[in-house]
């Protein structure tokens, strides 16, 4: 049995999206035990009159609720009865449980999984990776993508090395190609730690390094993995999201502005929909933290019931493909590392 903590409360739809969530995914998993964590009574209105199994659910009551306009470091020392918390704990304390996953504050998430529940031995810092779809109908992992934003080169060869396994083991994905985000494809393009890194990465047997990526190619289905400082990444990932939005709005602006490009759009009606279902980031779940030496999984703050769900599917599958103890095999080889 997996049984997997979702923090319950600090995303935009908590709590309903993430009970629904959960409710969801505990109905496709035979062996999935969920925890929900929250405030007891808010999360039972929300079970009320829902088919679940009951012996495969439990609520822990934890009334307090971390804001993402709070400091991380104080929310997490001063919180400690707060649905995040709370489940941080039990995923620290309590061997059964094996992963959490929320959609709260992402500082807060990080510095309680790096505070409370630590890395995996080797590892110097864990990093993001969420995936986005490719246009070849492919997906591509980002790492890092928000959790190190100064980074060295030891570092980028640890982030591909967990990014590749990731890729591999829980999305089923065959000798991963990997890439190093820079300003042009050429092996001595970008500044010292850029150069430095790319040899690294050329000189490491444990992963399928392509070369360099400049960012207008990162959905073009060539990359199964793209490595970056968490800045960049973040920058990366969001501009495209932000990018793919605002051109599915300008294409519904354009197709109600003449009578003659509405009866076209209403012939290509279903393909219009498949095509922003395809964009839509609820469907590929959350940005999961690779290198803690239990699974953490963040959900986007605006995540719904089916980014919830994807996101415990994403846990599970980490659980179920061993993912931790076959990166921390790599890494020890490498434990000569120093932060």
């Amino acid at each position: 049995m997996i049984k997997i903590v979702v923090d319950c409360f600090g995303g935009d739809h908590s709590p309903k999206a993430n009970v629904d969530g959960a409710l969801a995914a505990l109905s496709k998993t035979p062996d999935l035990f969920i925890v929900l964590t929250g405030d007891e009574s808010l999360l039972r209105e929300e079970l009320d009159g829902k088919e679940y199994d009951a012996s495969r659910l439990e609520i822990v009551h934890a009334p307090d609720i971390i804001g993402c306009d709070e400091r991380p470091i104080d929310a997490v020392r001063l919180k400690r009865d707060s649905s995040m918390i709370k489940a941080v704990r039990m995923l620290r304390d309590m061997d059964d449980v094996h992963a959490i996953v929320s959609t709260g504050s992402t500082g807060a998430l990080v510095a309680a999984a790096l505070t409370r529940v630590g890395r995996l031995r080797g590892v110097i810092r864990p990093a993001f990776c969420p995936v986005l779809p490719t246009m070849d109908g492919g997906i591509v992992g980002i790492c890092d993508s928000g959790a190190n934003v100064e980074v060295t080169p030891d570092h980028l060869r640890q982030f591909a090395i967990m990014a590749s396994l990731y890729m591999e083991r829980t999305y089923g994905v065959k000798s991963p190609r990997v890439a190093l985000l820079n300003v042009g494809k050429e092996a001595e393009k970008g500044d010292e730690i850029r150069q430095v890194a790319y040899k690294l990465l050329e000189e490491t047997p444990e992963i399928n390094f392509v070369g360099n990526m400049e960012s207008r190619d990162l959905l073009s289905g060539s990359y199964d993995v793209v490595v970056c400082d968490g800045f960049s990444g973040n920058v990366l990932v969001k501009t495209t999201e932000g990018t793919a939005l605002e051109l599915l709005k300008k294409l519904k602006k354009d197709i109600y502005s003449r009578t003659l490009y509405k009866i076209g759009a209403l012939l290509m009606k279903r393909m219009f929909a498949d095509e922003k279902e395809f964009m839509n980031y609820q469907n590929y779940g959350g940005s999961v933290l690779l290198g803690t030496s239990k699974t953490v999984v963040k959900g986007h703050g605006s995540s719904k019931a089916k980014a919830v769900e994807k996101c415990i599917e994403q846990a599970y599958r980490m659980e179920t493909s061993g993912l931790g103890p076959a990166i921390e095999e790599v890494i020890l080889k490498y434990e000569h590392y120093q932060d």
